[in-house]
């Protein structure tokens, strides 16, 4: 699939799903930018503004298989990669997969459920595999994660561990629809039967895993790398920041900044493409200081900074 192709094939499925969620397109495109990019996506904001609807949509226009795993304080590890089963006929163990065996992953409400759960998705999210019990399955192809979470500060929520934020590519919030949006809902609503909106299919599963080799055709100028780098060390450098962008972290950026390119149909990444991924591509990866955070400093500024005081090239 070439660049021209791959736009118009995002261009259809931004269309697709601007039919069933009322949101704006600039989120949409923000959460295109994880599946283009072969990353995952975490979605944070208060419960009913359509964080599950948006999943489910992005899953069912892309032709991929969908599962849906809603984390709980009670959910064990083995409840998301699956577990041996005694087969009584054979005298054996089998392997029953669990649902994170699926292309399209929803791990709903994913700080409901404490640290040892949250991290058995490490793995699946890093490497594309499970390991049960000395074994290591390969997921599905294409594999990627929609997380929701809610608030930190509402009751009954854990803070998602470092290690497991930084293996989103990107982090966005859906927010309220406008007055207008909110009228649409509600016409929309009473223009159908069903309580919940749906989608038609758009891609399948080869259209989906040639989509997201396209980036990699994408060229990256020398000047265009170096400012990528000097952002994300910035980060480590910043007075209210004590553990800035790591490198996965900036390889995240390098590889969103080429999906960017890639949505907008253009065959080589500028400076401003990566300042669009900026803000959902390094912010959550941020863990600032005790003083910052009784100063009420937020990370968004924190990125603010950055991007202002990095000097940017010419291409």
């Amino acid at each position: 699939m070439d660049v021209d192709e791959a736009s118009s094939a995002c261009e259809s499925l931004l269309s697709e799903i601007e039919g069933a969620v009322i949101t704006d397109r600039e989120f949409l495109e923000t959460v295109l930018l994880g599946v283009v990019g072969r990353g995952h996506v975490l979605l944070e904001d208060v419960p009913g503004t359509g964080k599950t609807l948006t999943a489910r949509m992005f899953a069912k226009s892309l032709g991929l298989s969908f599962s849906r795993i809603q984390f709980t304080p009670d959910l064990l590890p083995a409840d998301v990669t699956g577990t041996h089963i005694f087969n009584e006929k054979d005298r054996t163990f089998e392997f029953s997969k669990g649902p994170i065996f699926a292309n399209v992953v929803l791990a709903d409400e994913i700080n409901r459920a404490p640290p040892k759960t949250q991290s058995a998705l490490l793995e699946a999210m890093e490497e594309e595999q499970v390991t049960v019990d000395g074994d290591t399955h390969e997921l599905p192809d294409p594999f990627f994660v929609i997380a929701t979470q809610n608030p930190v500060e509402m009751e009954g929520t854990f803070e998602l561990p470092e290690a497991q934020v930084d293996r989103f590519a990107i982090k966005t919030a859906m927010g309220y629809p406008d007055e207008e949006g909110e009228f649409e809902l509600l016409r929309r609503r009473a223009g159908r039967t069903e309580q919940s909106p749906s989608v038609e299919k758009v891609l399948d599963s080869e259209a989906v895993r040639a989509l997201r080799t396209t980036p990699e055709s994408i060229t990256v100028e020398e000047d265009v790398l170096e400012y990528i780098a000097r952002l994300c060390r910035q980060t480590r450098q910043h007075r209210h920041v004590e553990v800035g962008v790591s490198p996965r972290g900036t390889q995240r950026l390098f590889e969103m900044a080429r999906a960017r390119a890639t949505i907008v149909g253009r065959e080589f990444v500028t400076p401003d493409d990566v300042k669009r991924v900026a803000q959902p591509g390094m912010a959550h990866r941020l863990v600032l200081t005790p003083d910052a955070r009784v100063e009420d400093i937020q990370k968004s500024s924190v990125v603010s900074d950055v991007l202002g005081s990095v000097e940017v090239p010419t291409v």
